[in-house]
């Protein structure tokens, strides 16, 4: 029962993430950025990729949970055409694994696990005769 399940999880979690990116993995460019830290609105300095698409260049926010990026580091991003300014930082943590839906996930499976034991903890007694009494029918294997 347990295999059953964390099988199904895996499949449909790796189905999940492989489409689900933005930008998206398939359509999307790949360059070579290198890490500023620079200024923003509330003049908190902050890590911003930056990278140049067609003589533009285009400064991305580059923060995410336990990422640690420093001054001059090149780094991979990924963009989509239509949209380099909605560039993501392409890198394992942050794009393809984020802590939300690691911990969305996580909790799902446990609920899973949990409504799976629950539904097979307590049999009816009409269920539990019925299983003890059956037996297979002998079928001729061409009919």
């Amino acid at each position: 029962m347990y295999k059953s399940i964390i099988l199904i999880y895996i499949v449909v979690f790796v189905a999940y993430i492989l489409f689900s990116r933005q930008p998206d993995y398939f359509d999307g460019e790949t360059t070579t950025a290198t890490i500023h830290w620079i200024k923003d609105s509330t003049q908190k300095t902050i890590p911003k990729a930056v990278f140049t698409i067609n003589k533009i260049q285009y400064a991305i926010d580059a923060r995410y949970v336990l990422r640690n990026l420093p001054e001059g580091k090149q780094i991979q991003v990924i963009y989509e055409t239509a949209n380099p300014e909605k560039a993501a930082v392409y890198d394992f943590w942050g794009y393809w694994i984020t802590w939300g839906e690691l911990m969305a996930s996580i909790l799902l499976l446990v609920a899973l696990i949990e409504i799976a034991k629950a539904i097979n903890k307590n049999p009816t007694p009409e269920a539990l005769i019925e299983q003890m009494e059956y037996k297979p029918i002998k079928k001729r294997k061409y009919d």
